[in-house]
């Protein structure tokens, strides 16, 4: 299904030949061209299909090209949807005017569809064609990432819906201009949730200067359409907590906002031993720098033996009266001391934070629990990082090294092309490090808290991977940023014990089958990395 308006010959050539050499037969091509002024153009499509006709043993029919043309300019919702009524087909599949399919893309669709039959929207890994008609800049996506659509329009292409939900839906909606997809793939994803990822390049997406992929000043008008259409997406999905979508911070990126209660308490969860000046500087960041007022924070006192650590665990609750400290004169057991600290806690939401983190976002608090309160929503982690200004924590892979690891560590945060997602983008992960993680205690209670058989470390990551199992969702909220110093309280020993319970309970995720990762990138490189030539 392809909507055309004043297409340049050859980009309008190139893309009906990709779609003639597709492996996969079963197919119709069906065209709009919406009121095009260029004679050039109705002349390429014209000798492009006589010339395929006229192939000999081509097996080419003159049924498979159907095309209208409007005799007065509509736009690309009119154009899409008079496309889409041609249609007779199955599935419909989206392709712009200027772009290109891989050969197998159909044929690939169509082994997805026999491993996934239930399966309503597709959508495949993508690249771009240089000017000079080169490929270039592969982006591997996840899977199905709300929190992530939530964000940018992540899917993309290649795109294809069933025919049935496409006219459930009612096709394109009218004032979408410039974001007609992606209102499309929001009121889809809000119909079902048979959304598969096929891991392959099957869309080649041409960069010149009038397209998005190169020039995103080129549809200034279609950040804002995106905008509305996903401020009433998230105002049906969340009735109950939407706000408001503010701009992100680049364009076509978005940050959801959500209502919280005048009156919801934070408990933040604080285990420490020692280390009063590293404990001081997190507790100062959190006094003087949260725009939220409705806090506790609660210290457990894991055996510290320092004079100054009781002098200034008395002053500091002299100042706050919203500081508590708790002893804990139990042996080292991260998870046995949060569960501890949740036992004292009075709050509606529990953020559990290292003893090593400083504050960089002063609405972290807001942004925290905004997001952990949703229905759907299990742990949400923060964007971590060192005192250099790069990522410590920016998402967990599990898989990533053999066992789990941190992608982007030690990367400069930036929103920059890559083969992966950004990495100053909100995304689902199947977990965030226990540094600094929010959880309701709704779903808290629900999941039945941290896991005691891990000692140190790992825990963190079996209560994203329970959660992920029950159908919740863990998001790395890039927009929410502290400071971690890393290492600076215990050793980084990992015991045994952690080893053998990481094995038990990582898989099958840790056999490189993390959803929200792609098999097409290594799990040897905490920067995301292609793995040729598989991903080829």
């Amino acid at each position: 299904m392809v909507p055309l308006f004043e297409t340049d010959p050859a980009m309008l050539s190139a893309m009906l030949d990709s779609v003639f050499a597709q492996t996969w037969p079963h197919w119709e091509l069906c065209l709009c061209d919406d009121a095009s002024a260029r004679t050039d153009t109705a002349q390429a499509l014209a000798t492009r299909i006589s010339a395929r006709l006229a192939e000999q043993d081509s097996g080419f029919e003159a049924g498979k090209v159907r095309l209208v043309r409007h005799a007065t300019n509509t736009g690309i919702v009119g154009t899409s949807n008079d496309a889409l009524a041609l249609a007779s087909g199955d599935w419909i599949v989206l392709l712009d005017h200027d772009d290109t399919l891989a050969p197998h893309a159909l044929a690939a669709l169509a082994q997805a569809l026999e491993r996934e039959p239930e399966a309503r929207l597709l959508y495949s890994d993508e690249d771009k064609l240089d000017e000079s008609g080169l490929r270039c800049l592969p982006y591997f996506k996840p899977d199905y990432s709300p929190a992530l659509l939530a964000t940018q329009n992540y899917i993309g292409h290649l795109l294809a819906l069933r025919a049935d939900l496409m006219r459930a839906l009612g096709g394109f909606r009218e004032g979408t201009d410039g974001s007609q997809d992606y209102d499309l793939v929001l009121r889809a994803s809000e119909a079902t949730r048979a959304i598969v990822h096929v891991p392959q390049v099957l869309y080649h997406w041409r960069l010149h200067a009038g397209s998005t992929a190169i020039n995103t000043d080129s549809k200034p008008y279609a950040h804002e359409a995106g905008r509305l259409a996903l401020a009433a997406h998230l105002q049906r999905r969340y009735p109950d907590h939407f706000e408001r979508v503010d701009d992100g911070e680049h364009l076509f990126t978005y940050q959801p906002r959500f209502r919280l209660p005048a009156r919801c308490l934070a408990s933040i969860i604080i285990p420490t031993k020692d280390k009063a000046d590293l404990l001081e500087a997190c507790l100062r960041s959190i006094l003087t720098l949260s725009t939220w007022p409705d806090f506790e924070v609660l210290i457990l006192d894991n055996n510290s033996t320092e004079p100054a650590t009781f002098e200034w665990f008395e002053r500091i609750q002299r100042e706050d009266p919203r500081v508590r400290v708790l002893p804990a004169a139990v042996p080292f057991n991260w998870s046995r001391l949060n569960n501890l600290g949740v036992r004292q806690a009075r709050g509606d939401v529990f953020v559990f934070l290292n003893n090593d983190t400083e504050i960089i976002s002063p609405d972290w608090l807001e942004q925290l629990m905004q997001w952990a309160r949703l229905p759907d929503v299990a742990t949400v982690g923060a964007q971590l990082r060192y005192g250099d200004g790069s990522l410590q924590h920016a998402g967990v892979v599990v898989g990533m090294g053999g066992w789990a690891d941190h992608v982007f560590k030690a990367e400069a945060p930036a929103h920059l092309p890559g083969p992966f997602v950004s990495n100053v983008l909100t995304r689902n992960v199947m977990a965030s490090t226990g540094a600094c993680v929010a959880i309701s205690r709704t779903a808290f209670d629900a999941l039945g808290g941290w896991d005691e058989a891990f000692e140190i470390c790992g825990s963190d990551v079996e209560i994203g991977i329970r959660a992920h199992k029950r159908g919740l969702q863990n998001v790395y909220l890039a927009t929410v940023r502290l400071y971690h110093h890393e290492s600076k309280t215990r050793s980084s020993f990992v015991p045994e014990v952690d080893f053998i319970q990481s094995d038990l309970k990582y898989a099958p995720y840790r056999l490189g089958l993390d959803p929200f990762f792609n098999a097409n990138l290594s799990r040897e490189h905490s920067s995301p990395t292609p793995r040729y030539p598989e991903s080829a």
